[in-house]
């Protein structure tokens, strides 16, 4: 609150006497405008040091407590229930009539989970020899009455043999005596994966999950294979990598105009570092982009590796898809010709977080406005968790009837609270993303297919991130545009609830022996075709 005009100047001029008196002070002005206006240029002064104070702490408190505290966003359970407390009390039902509960529950006994019934068992008998077999107190014969048994975990470390592929060919012994031609027959042999190549399908698949399912890079790779007696450089590794994926780039294809063909998608991109991009510095940061489909339809997770994080990646990707599209808020997802754009709630979750962490831990007891913020959008999660094995039409038919009751009860509060809110600030920036996306976070309450956030596509991301710490970086855009490939085909299988290892050991095996490679063949190839043993 501004303080009155001449108690302020009463002030003003005690303190420039008092600090300001000096041989290099410069003399106070005589006219009382002009001492006004000093007073209202140094309170706005103040004013604006004292946001930048606080946004600097808010920056100081959030990065504390990301290197030490929790990095979960989960909502204690008295902030859940701080501000729903008469819905709480309204949902239990009546409190006049006594009510009984059977209530039921599972408890976990103590003890190692149930041994898989589909791992091979062997089995290894301990008897007694026959003289042993006898009754120590009467002398009679033992029979088998039965058996203890006990289990152990049996592991085969990795072995490298040699295969060598021999192709017989035959001649004919009479037309070596009576012709001058002689035909000769040569037996079938398979194609191998990598033409005059050691990598067999199992290899190559071997080093493909070890480097993008285990993150375990090339160079840790070579020293693995060296102890199990054989040398392989990370170069050859290397060599493998990029030809095999050559192979995969088949099955790309055909899941991209599946993905194409999808009403809903999710997007989301993260950074990569390729050393050698032509006319680039080695330290200039690249994108990965990720496309994956929404639910309905088969998963499909694919990468793809661009310089830049410009808008006209994604149009040109998603060129010929019609439907919903979930984004967060980057603006490069906008323009998509036949695309309409919906919102994530979790990232808006997100800010308001930060803004609650980025207060002092005083603050943060009594920061009740992120609390509250946090406790709304946390209802609307607890509803979406309800609706989780529901059909579509019965997803949205809810949502309408309590979902948007608090939708439109926060856009309200967003807006009565924004023009006391400081811009800059942590709780300031999440209230303006908030109504800044608004038409888009309000997307899920049109078709019941939409999901409340984007998670799927961050789910989907977070493997590619996870290597990222392992192998830091690409050597060239080839490389780059192989891992998209490889990430693409390893996460869609296991999407789809197979062994990466397996699946790419099955396409290494079939892709090279195809004799058609049209559409039709490579689509049972896909993984929610094929069956692997």
């Amino acid at each position: 609150m501004r303080l009155p005009c001449d108690y302020a100047l009463e002030l003003f001029i005690k303190y420039r006497i008092i600090t300001c008196m000096s041989s290099s002070a410069a003399p106070l002005p005589e006219n009382r405008r002009e001492l006004v206006k000093i007073i209202d240029n140094l309170t706005t002064q103040n004013e604006q040091l004292e946001a930048k104070v606080r946004w600097f702490e808010e920056q100081f408190h959030l990065a504390r407590h990301k290197q030490f505290g929790a990095s979960s966003e989960r909502s204690v359970k008295e902030q859940r229930n701080l501000f729903n407390e008469a819905e709480a009390i309204a949902e239990a039902g009546p409190v006049e009539e006594e009510i009984r509960q059977t209530i039921s529950y599972e408890r976990k006994k103590p003890g190692r989970k149930p041994i898989p019934t589909d791992l091979p068992i062997e089995r290894i008998e301990y008897r007694l020899p026959e003289e042993e077999q006898v009754c120590d107190a009467c002398g009679g014969h033992l029979h088998e009455m039965s058996e203890e048994k006990r289990h152990e975990v049996k592991l085969i470390p990795a072995q490298v043999k040699i295969v060598e592929h021999a192709r017989i060919v035959y001649g004919c012994r009479n037309c070596e005596k009576n012709s001058i031609e002689v035909p000769i027959k040569t037996a079938k042999a398979p194609r191998p994966v990598i033409e005059k190549g050691l990598a067999s399908p199992s290899a190559l698949a071997y080093v493909m999950t070890m480097k993008f399912v285990d993150g375990v890079p090339l160079y840790r790779q070579e020293q693995h294979y060296a102890r199990l007696g054989i040398d392989l450089s990370r170069g050859v590794l290397s060599n493998w990598t990029l030809k095999g994926s050559e192979w995969l780039e088949l099955i790309y294809g055909r899941l991209k105009t599946n993905l194409l063909e999808q009403g809903i998608l999710h997007a989301d991109e993260t950074t990569v570092q390729v050393l050698k991009e032509p006319g680039r510095p080695a330290e200039t940061k690249s994108y990965m982009w990720l496309y994956r489909s929404g639910s309905p339809g088969p998963p499909i997770v694919l990468f793809e590796y661009q310089q830049t994080r410009a808008g006209e990646h994604p149009r040109n990707f998603l060129k010929g898809f019609k439907g919903y599209l979930h984004v967060d808020g980057y603006p490069g997802y906008h323009d998509i010709l036949d695309v309409t754009l919906c919102g994530c709630w979790a990232h808006l979750r997100r800010k308001f977080d930060e803004a609650l962490k980025g207060l002092s831990p005083k603050k943060r007891a009594s920061g009740v406005r992120s609390k509250e913020a946090l406790d709304r959008i946390n209802r609307l999660f607890a509803i979406e968790r309800e609706l989780k094995h529901r059909t579509p039409e019965e997803r949205l038919e809810i949502r309408n009837q309590k979902s948007r009751p608090i939708v439109e009860e926060f856009r309200k509060w967003s807006e009565d609270i924004l023009p006391g809110v400081l811009p800059k600030s942590l709780f300031g920036t999440a209230v303006n993303y908030g109504l800044n996306q608004w038409s888009k976070l309000i997307r899920f309450l049109e078709d019941g297919r939409i999901e409340l956030d984007n998670n799927r596509a961050e789910r989907s991301i977070k493997p590619f991130v996870i290597g990222r710490k392992n192998f830091l970086f690409c050597n060239t855009p080839r490389g780059a545009k192989a891992s998209a490939t490889i990430y693409s085909i390893i996460e869609t299988a296991k999407e789809n609830e197979l062994n990466p290892y397996a699946y790419l050991n099955c396409l290494f095996e079939k892709l090279p022996n195809l004799e058609s490679r049209d559409d039709a063949t490579l689509d049972q190839l896909l993984p929610w075709n094929v069956k692997l043993q």
